[in-house]
């Protein structure tokens, strides 16, 4: 098993989503997120007053599926969440050594 963490420009969440849904995968989940890279930074209002951050508002997909289908879910992120430009995010794959459901009685470590 493998996890996919793939972090993407908000206003392609749902399109990703959408083809994601599409494909056989265990596992997936959707955080809003902030990100700092090489964007240029924004400005952002607290407490009535405007300040600059760097920090750009991202959403972060993270996606636990068979070693069999990482690749075209791979593929699938790419194709459907760039944009070619600076900015559009990373995707990050990393091995899952153990996983419990642990809603099963019978599955524990």
């Amino acid at each position: 098993m493998k996890q996919i963490v793939a972090v993407v420009k908000p206003f392609l969440a749902e399109k990703v989503l959408t083809k994601l849904s599409e494909l056989s995968f265990d596992y997936l989940e959707v955080v809003v997120v902030k990100g700092y890279s090489r964007q240029k930074s924004y400005l952002d209002r607290y407490a009535g007053s405007e300040y600059s951050t760097a920090f750009l508002p991202k959403v972060q997909i993270t996606i636990w599926a068979q070693e069999e289908m990482v690749e075209l879910l791979l593929r699938t992120l790419v194709i459907t969440a760039r944009t070619g430009r600076i900015g559009d995010g990373k995707i990050l794959v990393s091995p899952v050594s153990k996983s419990f459901d642990y809603a099963k009685e019978d599955e524990h470590p």
